[in-house]
């Protein structure tokens, strides 16, 4: 539990706040929250800040975990045991230097591998003689899976994202993983806003792992103009794709019976890096979902398949995006199953969509929201595909996605936990 106390200045940087963080970082990162943080639980003299579960290619064998710290750490690593055994395996971290706006640190990640499907784990960093606290690790199982979705989480204040992935992780505690579908962030490289996203979720991020998504405004730089998704790329170390030219703007898991596939859409941004970012993708995806034997074909990317015209100015007609025209046949051609999007701050369930028609041979599309701070109030008209709309004027929501062998459940809710939609695959 955590403990009241005053800390001096050297104390306060070799701890980290919520029971999440392990101790340490630099000045520059945590000094301005001194007046922030006076309840903190001390997981151990470990150079170490946001630790971080993510996602790996197979979760029933495999997790990848990464942490910052203000020195390279020689020798560090992750110390995985069965939950209560004595028996402790070792997993090696490596260090790589990272400097972006004006900040430096290093960080570290570990691969853990070759371990049990179902199986529930404790993990701690270790450094020397220091170490954290265990934290707990649970690795999928075949059957089924459970799964918080956020929306675009960009905010220019970072509080209602905090509290509404709090709230949903408490409402949901079987949640094993949990999605974040682009705009993580308002600003790709204002160090500040990456610190604030990291603690909004800390308490999720030491249990479960995240799926993020790049989105446009990780591209963007502090003059708002475009740049490679710097930030973004170094501090997710998501499952690379071999041959990639961006790596790790566009990956793929396995979840239980769910293979997600994470596509990056932002071509137009990436253009003057990676000017065939799409065809690359687009080959890459038909080799990706034909190899796969999972039960369920779900796609994540943020930018929608689909067009609103504005409520009130011209020049926006509704029909289908750059990103529906390039996608969608593509998604019919391979039996997708589900296709959620984002960055409109909108939620929208279209239902079922072939050949840019209501069909329900094709994929279920769903826009999913907002879940910062920014929202678009009264901007969007209706799209004649739309079946489901949240109540306006909207506020923000998250989702919850549950699979088994035999259906998929896709579920959203206002912050308060009052429910918006619910919509159930069934094979």
């Amino acid at each position: 539990m955590a403990t009241e106390r005053k800390f001096t200045r050297r104390q306060f940087l070799m701890l980290a706040g919520g029971a999440v963080l392990a101790t340490g970082g630099g000045l520059a990162w945590y000094e301005r929250r001194l007046v922030q943080r006076v309840a903190t639980t001390v997981l151990g003299e470990l150079d170490a800040a946001y630790v971080r579960q993510i996602v790996a290619a197979d979760n029933a064998r495999a997790r990848t975990l990464m942490w910052q710290a203000a020195s390279a750490q020689a020798g560090a690593g992750i110390e995985l045991r069965r939950a209560g055994a004595e028996t402790v395996q070792s997993f090696p971290a490596t260090s790589v230097p990272y400097s972006d706006d004006g900040v430096s640190a290093y960080l570290q990640t570990a691969q853990l591998t070759g371990l049990t499907p179902g199986q529930t784990y404790e993990y701690r960093l270790r450094a020397g003689h220091n170490a954290t606290d265990w934290q707990p690790l649970q690795t999928a199982g075949t059957d089924k899976f459970a799964a918080l979705v956020f929306p675009d989480s960009q905010s220019n204040d970072y509080t209602d994202w905090r509290n509404l992935a709090r709230q949903a992780y408490a409402r949901f505690p079987e949640a094993q993983f949990f999605i974040n579908m682009g705009d993580l962030v308002d600003n790709g490289e204002d160090h500040r806003q990456w610190e604030d996203w990291f603690d909004a979720v800390s308490p999720l991020l030491a249990g479960i792992p995240v799926a993020p998504i790049m989105g446009n405004h990780e591209t963007y730089n502090q003059q708002w103009k475009v740049r490679e998704p710097l930030a973004y790329l170094q501090q997710f170390a998501v499952p690379e794709v071999a041959g990639a030219s961006q790596p790790r703007s566009y990956y793929a898991f396995d979840y239980g019976p769910a293979h997600f596939i994470v596509l990056n859409t932002q071509q137009d941004e990436m253009a003057p890096y990676f000017p065939n970012l799409l065809a690359e993708q687009q080959a890459w995806f038909a080799q990706e979902i034909q190899q796969s034997k999972a039960r369920w074909q779900i796609v994540l990317m943020h930018k929608d398949p689909l067009q609103y015209a504005f409520k009130h100015r011209e020049g926006r007609e509704e029909g289908f995006s750059d990103e529906g025209r390039a996608w969608m046949p593509v998604f019919d051609k391979y039996g997708v199953d589900l296709v959620l999007s984002a960055h409109l701050h909108t939620y929208r369930n279209r239902g079922h969509i072939r050949d840019f028609r209501r069909d329900e041979r094709g994929p279920l599309y769903v826009l999913t929201g907002v879940a910062g701070n920014v929202r678009y109030p009264d901007l969007w008209r209706d799209h004649s595909l739309d079946r489901v709309v949240a109540p306006q004027p909207e506020v923000d929501n998250y989702l919850t996605l549950k699979g088994d062998t035999q259906t998929l459940t896709l579920a959203s809710y206002q912050p308060d936990g009052t429910p918006i939609d619910e919509v159930t695959l069934r094979k």
